[in-house]
């Protein structure tokens, strides 16, 4: 027995225990965008959105054509809808929609956009021209206008401030809660896209040039760029747990960014085609709506890349 003993110890010590895998699930459709809700996670697809749990589906919300990445804050899921030009609030406990309200989408044909959270209110860029809708959850309605760059359509909210990117302006701006204005401005490179604020910075993909930017969120000045791969075209973005996490097409599904050396520190899946993604303290959701699927990665599998 000591014999046996010793063997199954030398074993371990040569073998160490396999990380956990990760969790794919098939989603009929196109499941897309995703907003995290405790453990569970919402994504749009077509004609509805869909709670779904590591164990399966849970719920379903007709909609004609959820658009764009979406919210949950104040008990409810807020997504755009790009059939008619609203933000519909969805009450995330009974999976019913009960309020519609028309804010207008700035990007309503590609449905490029999001939908984010932050001083009390909900934003969406409503207006190609240049308009910021900020939405009040206490009437459900736009509670005030803000003046942007035409064509911004792209939001983060994060270190007290409305973060909105214009893809065609190349452009950053940086909108005040308290004043319902922009209050700082920069550059970006070549066809800029989705974007989060968190860990040190705001950063955004330079989706043309194949680089992520980062910004302060202090000053609003550029101050250092990472090449990622050729492109970073139709991809996602998070913050959390003392890295950047970005959704990609090529190379692989998602890259693992270290804030703090501004390197790829892992690249993790294989390409899966466009898809989204959202950050957790105990994993990652991604969706490959290409392939149909909704991935979980645990945190097992995550740590230290």
């Amino acid at each position: 027995m000591r014999v046996l003993n010793t063997l199954l110890a030398v074993a371990a010590a040569t073998f160490p225990a396999v990380s956990q895998a990760q969790e794919v699930q098939t989603v009929p459709g196109f499941a897309d965008f995703l907003a995290v809700d405790g453990q569970t996670v919402w994504t749009t697809n077509r004609g509805k959105v869909e709670q779904w749990s590591r164990k399966g589906k849970l719920a379903e919300v007709v909609l004609a054509h959820p658009c764009g990445a979406m919210a949950v804050f104040a008990g409810s899921l807020w997504v755009a809808n790009c059939e008619d030009g609203t933000l519909n609030r969805i009450d995330t406990r009974t999976a019913k929609l009960v309020a519609t309200i028309p804010t207008g989408i700035a990007n309503q044909k590609e449905g490029e956009l999001n939908v984010v959270a932050g001083a009390g209110s909900v934003w969406l860029a409503s207006d190609a021209a240049g308009k910021l809708a900020r939405v009040d959850p206490a009437s459900n309605s736009v509670a005030a206008t803000i003046s942007v760059d035409p064509m911004t359509s792209y939001l983060a909210f994060g270190y007290g401030a409305v973060w909105a990117v214009s893809l065609p302006q190349q452009s950053l701006q940086k909108v005040d809660p308290a004043t319902n204005s922009v209050t700082g401005k920069v550059a970006l490179g070549k066809a800029p896209g989705f974007l989060a604020a968190g860990e040190g910075g705001v950063w955004v993909q330079e989706q043309g040039d194949g680089t992520l930017a980062r910004i302060d969120p202090a000053t609003v000045a550029l101050t250092g760029r990472i090449k990622v791969g050729e492109n970073l075209k139709w991809g996602d973005i998070d913050t959390g747990a003392g890295k950047v996490w970005l959704r990609t097409t090529d190379d692989q599904e998602f890259a693992v960014i270290d804030p703090k050396t501004m390197t790829v520190t892992a690249r993790m899946g294989k390409p899966a085609g466009s898809g989204a993604l959202r950050f957790t303290k105990k994993g990652v959701w991604t969706t490959a709506h290409d392939v149909h699927t909704l991935t979980w990665w645990p945190k097992a599998i995550l740590k230290g890349r």
